[in-house]
């Protein structure tokens, strides 16, 4: 039965309900109002329900007729969203945007651009996964994501294509609260291996050269970045932390940066973003990757600066 609907007659359905009566509607449509009953009469026979109640001088929608308007409503949207789709399809514009990123890359620079992204491309459903040690680049070659942004695991990234995007600084801290905290001067890395590290957990088999960086002989793994911070935070033990993610807490007092004798203050790893090979990017992809390159050539505040602005109880951003 529902074979022999046509899109015309929902449109007029819908269009009749809206504007109030037959005349208006074919009005609206540039019909004869004879048309537009016509298309009424057929879809009622076809669905076998009378959508209108026709006792009144002017034909009134039943509670069936007011059911159907609104199923018929929802068709025709998503019947819109799917020409839009495969315009967009037919113009580069790739048929969804998956991406991949290390938990690493700056939030607030990827929630921007992809508030952009939404404006440029409303029609465009987006899949955002944050992965950790390979996670990015493991979604990437599985064919989860299309795009990948994540540090490279030695030359074991060698066959994709990519760019390099950001540097992310890494630096040791600690709770204020914490011993190794009240300890005046840099540490010795023997009394740091005596107090517990806080490392990420290493998810992907490939990625355990990853695991670098750790001193201490007592060890709590985490799975992210947030979780790990929130116990650093309470003071569980000290780790290495990407500078724009603790920077406001060592501004405001509640972490210490660490110096260890022997070791750089901070050390500096850099983001790639990817695609496979003879997968390129559609034009949503390449205008996030510019966009996201775009926000991070913009100069930051300078750190004095904010610390001011908080010492003042303003947002510095």
């Amino acid at each position: 039965m529902l074979d022999r609907l046509t899109l015309d007659q929902l449109r007029i359905l819908v269009t009749v309900a809206e504007t109030g009566s037959f005349s208006a509607a074919g009005r609206r449509l540039s019909r004869v109002q004879s048309a537009i009953s016509h298309s009424v009469q057929t879809l009622e026979t076809e669905l076998k329900i009378a959508l209108f109640d026709r006792t009144q001088k002017t034909p009134t929608l039943t509670d069936a007729g007011r059911a159907v308007v609104e199923e018929a409503r929802l068709l025709l949207q998503r019947v819109g969203g799917l020409r839009a789709r495969a315009e967009s399809i037919a113009n580069d514009l790739e048929p969804e945007l998956t991406l991949a990123i290390d938990g690493a890359f700056p939030d607030e620079i990827m929630i921007g651009s992809l508030r952009s992204l939404r404006e440029q491309f409303p029609t465009l459903p987006v899949t955002l996964f944050t992965e950790y040690f390979g996670g990015a680049e493991h979604r990437l070659r599985d064919g989860t994501a299309r795009l990948a942004i994540f540090s490279p695991l030695a030359s074991e990234s060698v066959d994709l294509e990519g760019e390099s995007l950001a540097s992310v600084r890494m630096v040791p801290v600690v709770a204020a609260s914490h011993q190794l905290a009240l300890i005046k001067g840099p540490l010795t890395r023997t009394l740091v291996q005596d107090h517990v590290q806080l490392v990420l957990a290493d998810r992907m088999p490939t990625s355990s050269a990853l695991s670098g960086g750790i001193l201490s002989r007592k060890i709590w793994r985490f799975a992210d970045l947030q979780t790990r911070l929130k116990y650093l935070l309470a003071g569980f033990g000290w780790c290495n932390m990407p500078l724009h993610l603790v920077e406001a807490h060592i501004d405001s007092g509640r972490l210490k940066q660490l110096k260890i004798r022997g070791l750089a203050g901070t050390h500096i790893f850099t983001l790639y973003v990817a695609h496979l090979p003879g997968h390129p990017l559609g034009r949503a992809g390449r205008w996030l990757v510019e966009d996201l390159r775009r926000r991070l050539m913009q100069p930051r505040q300078p750190r004095s600066a904010r610390r001011l602005a908080l010492k003042k109880g303003r947002d510095p951003n």
